[in-house]
């Protein structure tokens, strides 16, 4: 259960990131919303998951998995750049993700 709050508080991050960019461009109450609201939820959901987990492994793969989709997001939706040094780093993060889950 814990690993499952984990997975919906990065997908949350992801989605207040997103707003993030959004309302940095366009401020409106959508993108507020998103931005708050995404942010919120993950720290909500973040929070539920210690309660199963160890904090330092539920913390660290909660920040690798929202950092890696918050730069995939944006590599694919808002033009940031795809070089070799950037895809190397985030796949350095997936493995370093992989490896906490898998010894925790």
């Amino acid at each position: 259960m814990g690993w499952l709050f984990v997975g919906l508080a990065a997908m949350s991050e992801i989605v207040g990131v997103i707003g993030l960019k959004l309302f940095s461009n366009v401020k409106n109450f959508r993108n507020i919303v998103l931005f708050l609201g995404g942010f919120a939820l993950s720290f909500v959901l973040l929070y539920q998951s210690f309660h199963y987990l160890q904090l330092s492994v539920a913390y660290a793969v909660w920040i690798g998995l929202g950092t890696a989709g918050a730069v995939l997001i944006n590599m694919m939706f808002f033009g940031e750049s795809k070089s070799i040094g950037r895809i190397a780093s985030l796949i350095l993060i997936i493995i370093g993700v992989v490896g906490l889950k898998s010894i925790a």
